[in-house]
């Protein structure tokens, strides 16, 4: 079973976005911060990362553009799901390797067509 590494802060979004990627067959490993989501990628290579920008400590571009300049996790499609929502935002996710970006609250069915074309469930 294919596996996402979900790295978000709020609870509520948490169970939703959970809810979304177990309803398409994913396998959710969670993460409340980019620390956490560091010591999980130790621990095993997700097939998915979503990734939300406003978290405690580093920030999710932060941690996005680290991912995706790093040979082992490179090439682990990230979503950027923010309510940081501007045009500018999208331009910044794009610029630092997010292959997609999701506004918050997350529509589900634009959520799913999303993580089907970046990952085959």
């Amino acid at each position: 079973m294919n596996t996402a590494l979900l790295v978000e802060d709020s609870i509520t979004e948490v169970e939703v976005i959970t809810r979304y990627l177990t309803q398409i067959g994913l396998n959710v490993v969670r993460a409340g911060s980019c620390e956490e989501a560091k010591e999980r990628l130790i621990q095993g290579t997700p097939d998915l990362i979503i990734l939300d920008v406003i978290l405690p400590g580093q920030s999710g571009f932060e941690l996005c553009r680290e991912l995706k300049s790093d040979p082992a996790t490179g090439k682990i499609p990230v979503v950027i799901c923010s309510t940081k929502n501007t045009e500018a935002d999208k331009l910044w996710g794009n610029l630092l390797g997010a292959d997609a970006y999701c506004p918050k609250p997350v529509d589900q069915q634009e959520f799913e067509q999303i993580v089907r074309q970046l990952v085959k469930v």
